[in-house]
């Protein structure tokens, strides 16, 4: 998983500016790599499994004493433990709802300390796409959401969520952006000069 390079990160800003001249809407993009270390998981995971350990052990052999059956379940906790860590396999242990409650919390804080509550005409919004979980969001402000229906974004989100899945974020930047520009002109076009927040794409350590 490798979020974008500067050169990728530019087209994203340029595309931004392109939108933003034909609206009043305020838009700012986000993205990370992860929404949450959920460093809980492989700790939870290892200890459930390591605890089946002498169990399994002892029925398929019999043979090992006491002490080396606590050996044998500390051995996999601490392996399991570890292995669990590596990203990819990490969130495949998380349920989905949990994933993306994680990632939709993610983006509600990002959206207010992004200033996005705080726009003239109450006109921001917010793109954030977290990675690992597979995740996007839309979120708008008042501005925006009494001209343009919130179902208005459901089918770009649903394009851009397959294009994070298969690698394509830049792209579905790209197509989103653009996207939500179609229906920003329409319903909240420009009426005046503004650019009261940055363009660049916001990446999250």
């Amino acid at each position: 998983m490798t979020l974008l390079n500067k050169q990728e990160q530019e087209q994203v800003a340029a595309a931004i500016h392109a939108v933003e001249r034909e609206t009043d809407a305020e838009m700012v993009t986000v993205l990370t790599a992860q929404s949450d270390n959920y460093a809980y998981i492989p700790l939870l995971w290892a200890g459930l499994l390591a605890l089946l350990v002498p169990g399994i052990i002892n029925y398929f052999t019999g043979c090992l004493g006491a002490d080396a059956l606590m050996l044998s379940q500390w051995g996999a906790f601490i392996v399991l433990a570890l292995v669990f860590r590596i990203p990819g396999i990490n969130v495949r242990l998380i349920p989905r709802s949990v994933r993306y409650w994680r990632a939709s919390n993610l983006a509600r804080r990002q959206f207010l300390e992004q200033n996005l509550h705080h726009t003239a005409g109450a006109t921001g919004m917010l793109i954030f796409v977290s990675e690992a979980e597979r995740y996007v969001e839309i979120l708008v402000d008042q501005g925006i959401s009494s001209q343009i229906n919130n179902d208005a974004w459901e089918a770009i989100i649903a394009t851009f969520t397959e294009q994070v899945k298969q690698g394509e974020t830049l792209k579905g930047f790209l197509t989103c952006i653009e996207a939500c520009g179609t229906h920003l002109k329409a319903k909240v076009p420009a009426t005046r000069q503004k650019n009261e927040l940055p363009n660049h794409l916001v990446i999250l350590d």
